[in-house]
């Protein structure tokens, strides 16, 4: 994986509160992020995974310092974020979202537009690119899609004749 230099990766958004002990659940989570005992920021002030429970869908956090339900209620809708250097390795092929949004996109020499956000569909993970001309194309992150990924030069090069846009 290729280093954005950006030191921090989304973990996911304090939901509601659960139970009366300070824990919540996470949406949007990155469950490999939400280990116990690690760091995590919310909203950039520091903080520990005391307890971890429910699913990798819809994990539930205690985090050190946040005692009862007022408090977790208090956080609600916060960003949570976790240090990259925590994050497991990836394999070839493979980035966390948060890189690839704002990436450019193009066919060859032909510039077609930007990464807006990574969708997570039932058959697989597509690119939602706003286009140059202000429309939106769905990119699906397979081989026969996707030629390149160069999430260092912050581009991404696409087959357009692929998707049916040549």
């Amino acid at each position: 994986m290729a280093e954005t230099g950006r030191s921090w990766l989304r973990a996911g958004r304090v939901g509601r509160a659960h139970g009366l002990d300070g824990s919540f659940y996470v949406e949007a989570p990155a469950p490999e992020l939400l280990l116990l005992g690690h760091e995590l920021q919310v909203d950039g002030v520091p903080r520990i995974i005391a307890r971890r429970s429910g699913t990798d869908r819809r994990p539930i956090l205690r985090l050190a310092g946040v005692e009862d339900r007022t408090q977790a209620e208090a956080l609600r809708g916060s960003e949570l974020s976790a240090p990259r250097r925590d994050a497991p390795q990836l394999e070839e092929d493979e980035w966390w979202a948060q890189d690839l949004e704002g990436c450019r996109v193009r066919d060859g020499e032909r510039e077609v537009g930007v990464v807006r956000r990574l969708l997570g569909l039932p058959s697989c993970e597509v690119l939602e690119v706003e286009r140059d001309d202000g429309g939106e194309l769905l990119v699906p992150l397979i081989s026969d899609a996707v030629r390149d990924v160069d999430v260092a030069q912050r581009t991404i090069d696409v087959d357009l004749g692929f998707l049916g846009e040549a």
